[in-house]
C-alpha cells in the first residue's frame, strides 16, 4: 500500500476492524518512512456481468444507478438507506449467481419490480411508472389492478401488505 503522505511502499497495519456486515474491512496503517498514519478500506471486487440496453449498448454494472432509482421511488417513504442497500445487495447476489458474462436490464428490472413490494407497496407503484414507462392512465391502471389482484387472497380481501 502506497504511503499518501510520502509515497513509500513499506507500512504495517496497527489496526483492523469489519463494518457492521462485515462486508468491508478498515485498516489502520503507518508509514515506516514518515510514520503518518493513514487509513484504507478493502471491499471483495466480484465480477458481475454486463448489462445489456434495450438498444444494444453494454455497459457495467452501476450500484449507484439502482440505489438512485430505488431512492427516489421510495422517496417520503419509511425506507431507511440501509433498507435500499440490502435490496441492492440482493440484486447483486442474484447477478454473481447468474455466473454469465452478460444480462439485460430487462431483468434486473423485473428482479426490481418482483421484490419492490415487500419494501415498500407505494415505492413499487413510484419504481413501476418509470420502469413501465406507461403510454396512458389506463396501463397505469391495469398495472395497479394486477398488482391489487396479486395481493388478493382467496375469499376476496385484500391482504395487508407489509
Amino acid at each position: 500500500m502506497k504511503c499518501p503522505y510520502c509515497g513509500h511502499l513499506d507500512n504495517r497495519v496497527i489496526d483492523s476492524r469489519l463494518n457492521k456486515d462485515k462486508t468491508i474491512t478498515r485498516r489502520r496503517r503507518a508509514c515506516a518512512a514518515c510514520k503518518q498514519r493513514f487509513t484504507t478500506y478493502e471491499r471483495i471486487e466480484v465480477m458481475l456481468p454486463m448489462l445489456v440496453k434495450k438498444d444494444g449498448r453494454r455497459e457495467p454494472w452501476d450500484r449507484g444507478k439502482i440505489v438512485t432509482g430505488l431512492e427516489k421511488a421510495c422517496e417520503k417513504r419509511p425506507v431507511s438507506m440501509a433498507d435500499i442497500d440490502r435490496f441492492v445487495d440482493a440484486i447483486e447476489g442474484k447477478l454473481q449467481d447468474v455466473g454469465g458474462k452478460e444480462i439485460p436490464t430487462t431483468t434486473i428490472g423485473e428482479w426490481v419490480m418482483e421484490a419492490l413490494p415487500e419494501l415498500d407497496e407505494v415505492a413499487y407503484v413510484r419504481f413501476a411508472s418509470v420502469y413501465r414507462q406507461f403510454k396512458d392512465v389506463n396501463e397505469f391502471m391495469d398495472e395497479l389492478k394486477h398488482f391489487l389482484g396479486d395481493r388478493t387472497t382467496g375469499d376476496g380481501e385484500v391482504s395487508a401488505g407489509k
